[in-house]
């Protein structure tokens, strides 16, 4: 007997009560306040996510990346529940509590090295990016940071500088924080016409050097911050050799290497850090997002030898290391580092690329690229596949079809041309072919509409 659909419409999409709730949102909040869909959510399970009208829509959003374990999930809830009785908060800067110094621990033990950590706690990535450039500062009596075209490491003041999509983020905030030097990263998709895809590559591998001479020396660097796989910049993954050729470096002018895995981590890749796809141990990595399950949390953790540097008193936040938090934490991690659910994480990932993969087939002209890894995945739209002109117009229809269909799907790329796919990993085989049947259609949908079917 076939499952029954997780979708299940009963209005119009927005419906009555979502178009209410969201009108007082509109009146109650600022317009630059991003909101990406008209729906008013209620409660969501799982992958599925029923909003005020009674309508169920299946997520492929995740909260942008909060969701690996999926909405209120049993485990995490249980936790909430047990710890809300006994201590809401205290201040870990006052007191001393269990649950922030197990989750110090295990994250110590679970990232990459051999070699003793620290972990800090705080409550966002952008904060967790900034806590880990101050590190970094700290440890090398250096200024400068390098970051990398399509990089977004979040809103506070130093990470808008470091993040490199200047007209949705930056524009009219200025001035930045100085001391903050771009290098060009290799999007293999957009390489100049009659280049291999390795050639490309090989050149940015090489370019680093000339960059370290022509753009900042390596002796004014205190860390280069790298996303194993760019998330707001269009799930591109780093080519292995260029993120091992940044290790070399790193290693030999006595840079520090930070790994910002606030979007890519905590099994999303289908391993349970990014970084482990390319063999390479950064010297600090940043976690948030689904490392808390839906909660707001975050973690640097770094060679003990470099955590260490600050002065007492120089790091920390009122909130850093919130019991709620962290025993959310704690629980997603017994969950995220099962080896069968990194192990269903490839199979889910292996599932909707070959769904991907099928619709580029059929709108070749439409879907410039399919890429991303495990299941962190994204197709680019384009008005040409030969120019491979960016149609943010056509991301935005496929959107707003998918969610007229009860799918949410959300944009992504440094042109915003990109349907990106974050499905909470625990979705199961018959939500994400219902998922996937109903971006199949979508994308034919738009496609006929705009003539290029």
């Amino acid at each position: 007997m076939a499952a029954s659909p997780s979708i299940h419409l009963v209005t119009e999409i927005p419906g009555p009560k979502s178009r209410a709730l969201v009108a007082r949102r509109e009146a109650a909040t600022p317009p630059g306040a991003a909101k990406l869909t008209p729906i008013a959510i209620e409660r969501a399970h799982g992958a599925v996510v029923t909003d005020v009208d009674g309508n169920r829509y299946l997520d492929l959003a995740g909260g942008i990346g909060t969701l690996a374990v999926g909405h209120t999930p049993d485990a995490v809830v249980g936790a909430i529940k047990e710890q809300v009785d006994k201590l809401i908060h205290m201040c870990f800067i006052v007191g001393t509590y269990e649950a922030p110094v197990a989750l110090c621990e295990r994250l110590n033990a679970l990232a990459p090295g051999a070699f003793p950590k620290r972990t800090v706690l705080m409550n966002s990535g952008a904060e967790a990016l900034e806590t880990a450039v101050l590190i970094a500062r700290s440890h090398t009596k250096r200024q400068g940071v390098v970051v990398f075209d399509g990089a977004y490491h979040g809103r506070t003041n130093l990470t808008l500088a470091m993040t490199s999509k200047f007209n949705l983020f930056k524009k009219g905030y200025g001035p930045f924080a100085p001391e903050v030097y771009r290098l060009p990263f290799p999007n293999a998709f957009r390489r100049p016409a009659g280049m291999t895809a390795e050639a490309w590559v090989d050149w940015h591998v090489g370019n680093l050097e000339h960059s370290f001479t022509a753009i900042v020396d390596p002796s004014h660097v205190a860390a280069v911050v790298i996303e194993p796989v760019l998330g707001e910049g269009g799930f591109i993954p780093i080519p292995a050799p260029f993120l091992q050729r940044l290790r070399q470096l790193c290693d030999t002018h006595g840079m520090l290497l930070i790994c910002d895995e606030v979007q890519a981590g905590m099994g999303r890749t289908g391993k349970l850090w990014a970084c482990e796809h390319a063999g390479v141990v950064p010297d600090i990595l940043c976690t948030a997002k689904s490392l808390g399950a839906g909660m707001p949390i975050s973690a640097v953790i770094g060679r003990a030898t470099v955590m260490e540097s600050p002065h007492a008193g120089g790091l920390g936040g009122t909130y850093s290391g919130n019991p709620l938090a962290c025993v959310a934490a704690l629980a997603a991690l017994d969950t995220i580092t099962d080896p069968a659910f990194l192990a269903r994480a490839v199979v889910v990932g292996e599932r909707m690329r070959a769904g991907l993969l099928a619709i580029q087939a059929r709108h070749p002209r439409l879907v410039g690229d399919v890429r991303g890894l495990g299941p962190m995945l994204a197709m680019e739209l384009v008005k040409d596949p030969d120019t491979r002109e960016p149609w943010l117009e056509a991301t935005q229809a496929v959107n707003a079809a998918t969610l007229q269909r009860g799918l949410i799907t959300i944009r992504a790329g440094l042109y915003s041309n990109c349907v990106r796919l974050l499905p909470p990993l625990t979705i199961s085989d018959a939500e994400l072919d219902e998922a996937m049947t109903v971006l199949s259609a979508s994308v034919d949908a738009v496609a006929a509409a705009l003539g290029v079917a």
